[in-house]
């Protein structure tokens, strides 16, 4: 039903929320979740549906990667999934560390790279417009140079 619920408001070709209200609540397009799932489902068979042994289906690949972004954009605890998504809190930890696992598999070539003087400038220069003096030194409790 959950499972259900989810399509019903996010996926399905009438679905009940639109591109705006699907961008505002995954802070993404539409279009980037899909193609983030079929990614993810290609690489990492927990993402992939299964059944039980009776022939029920388990969570789908829509509700593990929606829980797992939840989490890590609204920090929401994983204890409280269960009452949206009906995710017990250990199969939420699960999803989320198969989740990150997956997408630093996925992604860490294009997006993962050490920062060259070009990029810190210009990171520096950011910060600083927005008032945020010396936090180049405080991502990840490294210190740069």
């Amino acid at each position: 039903m959950t499972h259900a619920n989810l399509m019903n408001n996010y996926f399905d070709p009438n679905s009940v929320y639109i591109e705006e209200d699907f961008r505002r609540h995954f802070l993404m397009r539409r279009h980037v979740f899909q193609h983030l799932l079929c990614d993810v489902q290609q690489v990492n068979p927990y993402f992939r549906q299964k059944w039980d042994r009776v022939g029920h289906p388990s969570f789908s690949p829509h509700q593990k990667v929606t829980i797992a972004l939840r989490m890590m954009a609204y920090g929401s605890p994983a204890d409280s999934m269960d009452e949206t998504y009906g995710m017990s809190e250990s199969t939420c930890l699960d999803t989320l560390e198969e989740f990150c696992d997956t997408i630093v598999q996925l992604y860490k070539d294009e997006y993962i790279c050490e920062l060259n003087q070009e990029d810190l400038n210009r990171l520096i220069r950011k910060t600083e417009d927005h008032g945020f003096l010396g936090m180049i030194g405080l991502l990840d409790c490294m210190h740069w140079d």
